[in-house]
């Protein structure tokens, strides 16, 4: 067998293992053994074959590193109304305690609300966002 043909074997490998990951981090190194079988059909020695497809593949995972890193997570499964039918509920919060936390009476019992990190903490009606444990963190409406 070629050079190139234990690439090609390596990098079906890598694409079967991705599949069953689900990252790309291992698709970004499958194309680095792409790199490294086209370096072998070019007659390029072992060792710069090695290197190319370590730096393409080393590359490539990086960039993808990046990409994803910039990108906002998804939301919380807390926060979807189709997850927690408490959130888009509106409830009136009368005072604020000074440690950020408000109680409030909801579905006939008694509830910490709390206020999302940066808004200003005031009384009056407010939108339930998100369950957090058994608190209920909220915008104002």
């Amino acid at each position: 067998m070629t050079e190139s043909t234990f690439w090609w074997i390596g990098t079906g490998l890598l694409v079967a293992l991705e599949l069953t990951s689900g990252t790309f981090y291992l698709l970004m190194l499958a194309i680095g053994g792409v790199a490294g079988a086209l370096a072998a059909h070019a007659g390029v020695p072992l060792n710069a074959q090695l290197s190319v497809a370590s730096m393409v593949g080393g590359i490539a995972a990086f960039i993808c590193y990046l990409v994803r890193r910039r990108r906002p997570g998804d939301p919380s499964p807390r926060s979807e109304r189709s997850v927690n039918l408490d959130v888009g509920e509106t409830i009136q919060i009368d005072a604020w305690a000074p440690d950020g936390t408000a109680q409030v009476r909801y579905r006939g019992a008694q509830w910490t609300a709390v206020h999302r990190p940066g808004a200003t903490p005031r009384p009056g009606p407010h939108r339930v966002a998100e369950l957090v444990g058994s608190r209920l963190l909220v915008d104002p409406a």
